[in-house]
């Protein structure tokens, strides 16, 4: 399995077995194209297939490449925006009803599981939030009222299951976790044994709505069908959802103990950025998997010390004997705090996306899927206008829509200003890479372990923001609106469409 950075995750050292079918390019009408083979593309593609719906899943590199691959697959009933939070911004009712969806998309999680006799290590787990000053107990008691309001079962709690003071604590029961990647896998094979297509190193370029059938132009030739579903993290090319939705990195280790305190459930701090502890068992062993250090994607010069930060962190509460992978992975997070999913602002009522995920990833992969299920086959869901990717909220979100775009315009003009004038190439280590200025041009440099330098053009080709070099996962990110590229320019993940230009250098490679 592949994945869209150097870093090997917990998922990928246990693989699963998937073996893609072998086919000739479709040359028939599909009912609906689905763009993206990760969880929330199959998991959509499933939940149509049941129905009938004839499907085909195009996956720019491979299933589970990109976010998939790096989840720590918590599935949770409650969100980053708190159920407070959205009482505020859209009213009890709406808390109420996102609550019901994440039951729903916990029941849909389940019933795959199921249906497909799906082995992956799915469990139901309490879990547990816990305030460490009082003024982080204030807000827990907020949390907690609006999340009782809204129907979750949350109730004050005397243990957090490790070993950390805390001021006060709640406990949430019927949370879940599982192998992400062995179920993704498992829904690719079931659905390639319903009837389903799937095709891999097919990269989306272009599509024409203006009438029926839809045109889907890729890399690999030409798809016709009636419906077409964005299931891409972010979706490509130039929209008004990447205005709303803003890239953030955040970093997993999975590390063994030299005593046995794993803990036995999902458990999270209220620091911001917040911390998150489970464990997971993988043939025989148990890991302690632990995350946080979220930042915006392209915002940090030293990516790699994030690990360091979370090492350091958890080994003054646990007793480590080491730290088995470290990885890190992407998220955008929506501008007024819930998901878009429905009908893709800008585009014909036959054109469906699905994004803004924030942390909550796992839950909203299977409310999208049984939104996007609804909208396509009875044109209705009784959560549409909840998650309608073209609201409009004139205060959730103001603030957060107005300081996330001015700092795109700061990151643009920035590190225009700023790039690096080298006179002599040699300065760059093995393993290095700068934005710099040479003899009048800009270029994006890496030398890898063999001494050899790699030069590309740092534009990205997105909206023409500078990327920024990720020592963590060798790749160059984009600042603006997280567009990734290898050291060769090609891309990982969107919103861009096309690689990074490439340059020639009159430097003799050593």
């Amino acid at each position: 399995m592949e994945r869209d950075g150097a870093r090997i995750s917990l998922w990928q050292a246990d693989m699963p077995g998937y073996v893609p079918v072998s086919r000739d390019f479709p040359l028939e009408l599909f009912d609906v194209a689905i763009i993206g083979g990760g969880i929330t593309g199959l998991a959509t593609a499933v939940q149509l297939q049941k129905n009938g719906k004839k499907c085909v899943v195009v996956e720019k590199s491979t299933i589970g490449f990109g976010s998939t691959g790096g989840t720590t697959a918590h599935f949770n009933t409650f969100f980053d925006t708190t159920y407070d939070q959205v009482q505020k911004d859209f009213g009890k009712e709406n808390a109420w009803l996102l609550h019901e969806a994440a039951i729903e998309a916990l029941n849909t999680l389940e019933s795959n599981i199921r249906d497909y006799n799906i082995a992956c290590d799915f469990e139901y787990k309490d879990a547990y939030l816990f305030a460490k000053d009082k003024k982080q107990a204030e807000e827990l008691d907020r949390i907690v009222k609006a999340s009782q309001e809204a129907g979750l079962r949350i109730a004050y709690s005397g243990d957090i299951l490790i070993d950390r003071p805390f001021e006060k604590a709640a406990l949430i029961e019927q949370q879940a976790q599982f192998h992400p990647v062995r179920y993704v896998y498992a829904l690719a094979n079931a659905f390639e044994k319903g009837g389903g297509v799937i095709l891999q190193g097919c990269m989306m370029e272009s599509f024409d709505d203006d009438e029926l059938p839809i045109t889907v132009k890729t890399s690999s030739g030409v798809i016709h069908s009636r419906q077409l579903v964005f299931a891409t993290h972010i979706p490509p090319g130039l929209n008004i959802l990447h205005f709303r939705c803003a890239p953030y990195r955040s970093y997993v280790l999975a590390v063994k103990l030299k005593n046995d305190a794993y803990p036995g459930g999902l458990v999270y701090d209220m620091d911001v950025p917040y911390h998150y502890y489970r464990t997971q068992r993988i043939g025989g062993q148990q890991y302690l998997v632990f995350g946080g250090e979220d930042h915006k994607t392209g915002h940090d010069e030293d990516a790699y010390s994030h690990f360091g930060n979370l090492e350091t962190y958890l080994g003054t509460h646990f007793d480590l004997e080491e730290v088995s992978y470290r990885w890190s992975s992407q998220f955008y997070e929506p501008g007024d705090g819930l998901a878009y999913i429905g009908r893709f602002p800008g585009h014909s009522e036959n054109v469906f996306v699905a994004t803004g995920f924030g942390g909550d990833g796992m839950p909203y992969s299977h409310m999208a899927a049984k939104l996007l299920g609804d909208l396509i086959l009875h044109g209705q869901s009784r959560y549409e206008k909840l998650f309608d990717p073209g609201r409009i909220k004139p205060i959730a979100g103001f603030s957060s829509f107005v300081s996330e775009n001015a700092d795109v315009i700061k990151e643009f003009i920035a590190k225009r200003i700023s790039i690096e004038k080298v006179e002599n190439l040699d300065e760059l280590a093995p393993g290095e890479a700068r934005i710099i200025r040479y003899k009048g041009e800009q270029i994006a440099v890496y030398r890898n372990d063999s001494g050899i330098l790699m030069a590309i053009d740092p534009v990205c080709t997105h909206a023409r923001c500078i990327v920024q070099w990720n020592n963590a996962e060798k790749t160059w990110d984009c600042p603006c609106h997280g567009a990734r590229y290898t050291v060769e320019g090609e891309i990982l993940t969107g919103p861009a469409t096309r690689k990074l230009g490439e340059i020639e250098m009159d430097v003799p490679a050593e």
